[in-house]
């Protein structure tokens, strides 16, 4: 009898699985790739830097349509509230 053909059990069945293991190990990977010298706080300044320079420039319509995306909660504000700065 194939496993099609099992007759499914008139209730839920408790279905358990934990990942924690799994989880630890991953992180262990993560972190070793980054390397014992990778500095989190330099890497959001880094960040940050490359949206500053990303929403820098921007002409009318693009920095309206930036306002527009700020003002939705679609994008956060920087600086002064403009693209800008």
């Amino acid at each position: 009898m194939s496993t099609q053909d099992a007759a499914l059990p008139p209730e839920p069945v408790d279905f358990a699985v934990d990942l924690t293991g799994h989880e630890m190990t991953r992180r262990t990977h993560v972190m070793a790739a980054l390397g014992a010298d990778w500095d989190p706080v330099e890497a959001l300044r880094g960040e940050e830097e490359a949206y500053d320079m990303l929403y820098s420039g921007l002409d009318e319509e693009q920095q309206r349509l930036y306002d527009t995306l700020v003002e939705a909660g679609v994008l956060p504000a920087r600086g002064s509230g403009s693209a800008a700065a």
